[in-house]
C-alpha cells in the first residue's frame, strides 16, 4: 500500500508545495535526450511532475502509481491530458513498448519486499523495446542519509496558497538495516490538524542491484553519481 503521504488526499494536495525544488530530475530530462527516448514510462510518477515535464517536451508518456489520490492531483495539472496515467504499478502494464522507463527519488527504495522488487523490474523489462532502458537511483547505504532524519534538521513552515501554514518534519523511528524506517508529520495551523505518514526505504549495496537487474534481463550500462547529491545516490541506468 502506498505511504499516506501520497495515497492521503490532503497530503497528496500538499505534497508538490512542501517539496517544490525538483532539479533533482533534470538528469532524467538530460538522460531521456542522450538516449533518444520518445516513449517513456515513469514508474512511481506521483503527482506527475517528471511525467509533464517530459510530455511538454514532445515525448509520449505514461505514469503509473499505485496511490490514487496522488494521481488525482497529476490529473489535475496544465497539459496533464497529454501523458497517459495509469492506477497501479509496474506489473499493472499493457505492453506499451516504451524507450525508457524511470523511477526517481525513493521509488526504487520504496519497493522494500523481494518479490516486489523483482516483479517490479521484470514488469518494467516487459514494457521495454529491445535494447530499451532502465533509469533509477537509489541512495548509497554507506552515507547513511538516515543519521540526518530528525526533527531539529528537517522542521519548516510552508505557506500554501487556499491551506495556509503548515509546519513539516521528519523522525527516525528504527533502522534495521537493510530497512530504514521514519516518520512525516504535519501540521495544519488553520484548522489544528496533524497528520503522520510512515514509510520504510530499503537501502540496497549496488552490487545487489546490479545482480537484481541482471536476474530480470537487464544489461548494466552504467552506474553514474547523481550530480546534485555526489557521493549519495547511485543512478543505474540499464538495458533489456
Amino acid at each position: 500500500m502506498p505511504d499516506p503521504i501520497f495515497a492521503d488526499a490532503r497530503l497528496a494536495a500538499i505534497y508538490d508545495a512542501l517539496d517544490p525544488d525538483r532539479s533533482d530530475l533534470e538528469p532524467y530530462l538530460a538522460l531521456a535526450a542522450e538516449l533518444g527516448a520518445r516513449r517513456v514510462l515513469d514508474v512511481g510518477c506521483g503527482t506527475g511532475t517528471l511525467a509533464l515535464l517530459l510530455a511538454a517536451r514532445g515525448l509520449d508518456v505514461i505514469g503509473v502509481d499505485p496511490a490514487a489520490a496522488s494521481l488525482d492531483v497529476a490529473r489535475a495539472k496544465p497539459g496533464s491530458e497529454h501523458v497517459r496515467w495509469i492506477d497501479g504499478d509496474a506489473t499493472d502494464l499493457p505492453p506499451p513498448a516504451v524507450d525508457l522507463a524511470t523511477m526517481t527519488a525513493n521509488v526504487a527504495q520504496a519497493i522494500v519486499e523481494p518479490g516486489d522488487w523483482a516483479g517490479t523490474l521484470a514488469g518494467v523489462h516487459d514494457a521495454l523495446r529491445p535494447v530499451g532502458h532502465l533509469v533509477f537511483e537509489t541512495r548509497v547505504p554507506a552515507a547513511r542519509a538516515w543519521e540526518r532524519w530528525n526533527r531539529a534538521a528537517s522542521e519548516a513552515r510552508t505557506e500554501i496558497a487556499g491551506v495556509g501554514p503548515v509546519r513539516s518534519w521528519v523522525e527516525l523511528i528504527d533502522v534495521a538495516l537493510p530497512l530504514v524506517t521514519f516518520r512525516w508529520t504535519f501540521a495544519f495551523v488553520a484548522d489544528g490538524a496533524v497528520l503522520t505518514s510512515d514509510s520504510t526505504l530499503r537501502f540496497r549495496e549496488r552490487d545487489e542491484v546490479e545482480a537484481d537487474l541482471q536476474a530480470a534481463g537487464f544489461v548494466v550500462e552504467d552506474v553514474r553519481d547523481a550530480p546534485d547529491r555526489p557521493g549519495e545516490e547511485f543512478v543505474f541506468v540499464a538495458r533489456r
